[in-house]
């Protein structure tokens, strides 16, 4: 099959490690596999309690892709590699340089997003309500700090690319176009460095694109 982590989607009841044969007949590769070749360094962790691997990120992984309708194979590699690269490889669910209060998840959404994250997850929307924009710092935090469990953690990229990313930008980087990646980074708010590149071009090669 050619999109590996597509098909772990779209066959129900594949476990993340399972292998899935290569239209290129190259060896077979799973999820974590693919992981791995746009972030390496989530091999391992170096023991901070942010930090997980490739294989404790994938089974949430998978599952916010489903929850989110998101099965297209450059739809995958686009949000995995802004996942990895704002994370530092699933090493930060926080900021941390310049340390903004509330700033955080695998995808490193701003305070206002988590707001919005916070209130479209069921088993925390009467949690959110207690949070505004102007909240203090602290209680920033404390938003954060419900969204940076492993379950919602690395579900961010997934919503915020299905909820605050239009039609015509989800379409366009389906088609697994530089231009549609651009479209967007430009969704998320930033612009195309040569690193974001990077990250981009090994996704794209992990899915065969």
């Amino acid at each position: 099959m050619q999109f590996t982590f597509a098909a772990s989607l779209l066959l129900a009841g594949l476990a993340v490690a399972s292998p899935i044969e290569r239209r290129d007949g190259g060896a077979p590769v799973t999820a974590v596999d693919q992981i791995l070749q746009i972030a390496p360094k989530s091999k391992t962790c170096d023991g901070s309690a942010d930090c997980r691997t490739a294989e404790q990120a994938a089974p949430f992984l998978i599952q916010a892709f489903q929850d989110h309708k998101v099965y297209n194979a450059a739809q995958i590699a686009g949000i995995l590699s802004l996942m990895a690269f704002e994370s530092v490889e699933f090493k930060y669910k926080h900021n941390v340089s310049p340390g903004r209060p509330g700033q955080g998840t695998a995808n490193m959404q701003m305070y206002p997003n988590n707001i919005k994250y916070a209130a479209a997850i069921p088993d925390l929307k009467s949690k959110a309500a207690a949070f505004t924009e102007n909240s203090p710092d602290d209680q920033k935090n404390e938003l954060l700090a419900l969204v940076t469990d492993d379950k919602y953690n690395f579900g961010s990229g997934a919503w915020y690319f299905a909820t605050q990313c239009d039609k015509s930008v989800q379409d366009s980087l389906a088609s697994a176009s530089d231009d549609g990646f651009a479209a967007y980074m430009k969704c998320v708010g930033v612009t195309v460095t040569d690193e974001r590149k990077a990250y981009w071009q090994r996704a794209k090669k992990a899915f065969n694109l």
